[in-house]
């Protein structure tokens, strides 16, 4: 029987019913769902072993030949054992194989029976046995026609596929899977090889296919199956390739129908931008100067601006938009700034007070918690209501909406989700839009993740900065470390000390922040401590950053819920717990929050971590204050799967995220899109319907391939 990739697994009788709701749970109900969750790895089993690798403690290939089989009771475990001999070993030695939990084996082996085995062998006195082994019958053809059909299925095995005398576990480059519980690793394997003997040859990807000349059911058993690995990379390619043109599409797509639509002029004039800027006690760096001129040009244009600022943490983003805002308002519209978190949006609301105390616009903060209105209107010049509204999620709903939004600014815009950005911008009859980001983005990043957008960064730190040293240290060093935080407190500074953890938990290593600061209680007396983490009630966070803004508390002990935003010039020590479980550029945010007056600061990195790569990490950090390079080293680390994470993404979900960080793939898919666009601009060609189906759902990058 044939079948297609949206085939649903039931119907291809591979599967019991067991399997199938196992599979189910695991998000996998059709052939395309298997087909596409690629193998992790590849295990080379083409070359048999000789006897003196036994003792290699790694795992081995072996030619073995069974002489007797049996089930043996181990106390409270009963298990099947084949005793077998290699070829080499002394006269008499003999080799254990074990199998726990596989009832199915012992109808499938027999003595005399020659086996390809492969596992990791474990010595017992004189002699080795394996647990559990991967194996196949190398007897004969119909031997391994039958082990194929038992492969299927351990208790009741459906009828063996076509193509079951080919070797799947040994003899060949062996897929290696992620696990799905309450199925093993074999089974799985045996079912992908069915499920591809099955696939009909003209069977195409979901969705549109970027690369006809490959075929796809080919490129599929070149994934799985592949008689070498360059033979399995370059099929990988041929998957991202139809992945990055899925969400360039998309991009380019959100593009060219942003600039089609008419916008708003709304930086007429920079009377207020100046107004400001004279006031500052301090000059606008160039770098910032250079982005609120960028913004302007953007704003000065009848299309919508749609336009990303990021920068360095304390390079001085909000006081850009700021600039940004004050524009809109001055040519007549509403300017509202969205931020994550309460503490967030009323610490923009404090700034914007000072900053604008001697101007006439009006400001309001709207939270959940909280609705106020400043005074700050000069009586004749003001209808009453707010020109810059700052707030959190509570903006998107009700009486907040703005009635004539012209420019939406959204902070850490990551944290939001693409319905919430849409819905304030839909405030507006298309207003211009600036997203803000403090997490430095790598180059190839900002081409996939904002290619629908036009970047302006800030490159440049403001002068008159205390400088900040980033040490590691381990738990041996902490009553120097003490001393020196009572030094810093006997100076008048604060102290921030950050803990990965709210509470203890039996599934989480790392220090709590509860625990933490009855422990900092204790060690400093006289010192005034306070907690802030993210379960605390709205009105109890603003009142413990308030103390510690104004210098009632000495030290605060948090989670990450001071990764952005907070700024405390007066803080000079940053103290992280368990350093090595945080990621580089979360370390950053997290360092970040010192340095910010005049003072030299301090950030201590807390870990007794052995691991090279957590080492290698950390040190990373100590060597360098540059965020972006420190955004770079994160993603060559870590890869760009887990440094986008799915929140941060905006792409759905990634299952191949080699090519974002493939300039010669995203550039690929970008020309292909292009082309696209170019001949079938309303996608109205029959050919281009599943593309017209992608752009309708909103959905962009791994939207398809869930």
């Amino acid at each position: 029987m044939n079948w297609t990739g949206s085939t649903p697994l039931a119907v291809t009788g591979l599967y019991t019913a067991k399997e199938l709701k196992a599979l189910q749970q695991a998000g996998l109900a059709t052939a395309h769902d298997i087909l596409l969750r690629l193998p992790r790895r590849y295990e080379d089993r083409t070359r048999y072993d000789g006897c003196d690798a036994l003792g290699s403690g790694r795992p081995v290939c072996l030619k073995v030949t069974v002489l007797q089989t049996g089930w043996r009771h181990i106390p409270g475990r009963r298990c099947f054992e084949a005793r077998v001999r290699q070829e080499g070993l002394m006269p008499g030695a003999l080799l254990s194989l074990k199998w726990f939990h596989a009832p199915y084996v012992s109808r499938i082996i027999a003595a005399g029976h020659t086996l390809a085995i492969y596992g990791k062998p474990g010595r017992y006195g004189s002699s080795y046995s394996f647990i559990n082994p991967e194996f196949e019958i190398l007897e004969n053809e119909s031997a391994g026609r039958r082990l194929a059909a038992e492969s299927l299925g351990e208790e009741t095995a459906p009828a063996a596929p076509a193509g079951a005398g080919v070797r799947i576990h040994t003899d060949r480059l062996v897929p290696v899977y992620r696990g799905v519980a309450g199925i093993s690793a074999r089974r799985y394997r045996a079912a992908v090889f069915a499920l591809l003997q099955g696939l009909d040859a003209s069977a195409g990807p979901p969705g549109y296919d970027v690369a006809p000349a490959y075929p796809y059911a080919r490129a599929l058993r070149d994934a799985h199956f592949p008689d070498t690995e360059d033979m399995a990379r370059k099929a990988r390619r041929r998957f991202a390739l139809d992945e990055c043109f899925r969400q360039q599409f998309c991009i380019l797509w959100r593009r060219r129908r942003a600039a089609a639509r008419p916008g708003l002029v709304t930086a007429s004039s920079s009377f207020y931008v100046r107004e400001l800027a004279a006031s500052l006690p301090f000059e606008l760096t160039e770098a910032q100067k250079r982005c609120v001129r960028e913004i302007r040009r953007d704003m000065q244009s009848p299309r919508p601006m749609n336009r990303l600022l990021q920068g360095d943490v304390g390079s001085g983003k909000t006081l850009v938009a700021l600039c940004a805002m004050l524009m809109a308002v001055e040519s007549g519209y509403e300017a509202a700034l969205m931020a994550p978190t309460q503490i967030l949006a009323e610490q923009h609301y404090c700034s914007f007070r000072r900053l604008l105390a001697h101007m006439d616009v009006r400001l309001a903060l709207r939270t959940a918690a909280r609705s106020d209105d400043s005074e700050l209107s000069l009586e004749g010049r003001d209808d009453g209501k707010p020109k810059i509204v700052i707030g959190t999620h509570a903006l998107l709903y009700g009486k907040n909406a703005l009635a004539r939004l012209g420019l939406a600014v959204i902070d850490e815009q990551h944290k939001f989700g693409v319905e919430q950005r849409g819905r304030l911008i839909g405030q507006g009859e298309s207003p211009d839009v600036l997203v803000m980001t403090a997490t430095p983005i790598p180059r190839t990043l900002t081409l996939t993740l904002y290619g629908d957008l036009d970047v302006s960064v800030i490159d440049e730190l403001p002068a008159a900065r205390g400088g900040v040293r980033t040490v590691l240290r381990s738990a041996r060093a902490l009553p120097r470390i003490c001393a020196f935080m009572q030094e810093q407190m006997d100076a008048g500074r604060q102290i921030y000390i950050v803990s990965p953890l709210i509470e203890e938990s039996e599934t989480r290593r790392g220090k709590a922040a509860r625990s933490e600061f009855e422990r900092w209680k204790k060690q400093f007396p006289e010192a005034r401590v306070g907690l802030l983490h993210g379960r605390l009630p709205a009105d109890e966070k603003e009142a413990v950053m308030r103390r510690f803004h104004t210098g009632e508390l000495q030290i605060l002990v948090a989670t990450t819920v001071v990764e952005v935003g907070v700024d405390v010039p007066n803080a000079t020590i940053m103290l992280i717990n368990d350093a090595e479980g945080f990621g580089l550029s979360q370390l950053h945010q997290l360092r970040g929050r010192i340095g910010r007056g005049g003072h030299d600061s301090y950030c201590i990195l807390l870990s007794d971590a052995r691991d090279e790569a957590a080492r290698a990490k950390l040190g990373a950090l100590c060597a360098t204050p540059d965020g972006f390079e420190i955004a770079e080293q994160d993603f060559r680390l870590r890869g760009p799967g887990d440094v986008l994470g799915t929140a941060q993404s905006g792409l759905g979900s990634i299952r191949f995220p080699e090519w974002l960080s493939d300039t010669r793939l995203i550039h690929a898919g970008k020309r292909r899109a292009e082309a696209v666009l170019d001949a079938d601009p309303d996608l109205s060609r029959p050919e281009h319907a599943p593309l017209r189906k992608l752009v309708e759902k909103g959905e962009g990058g791994g939207a398809v391939i869930s």
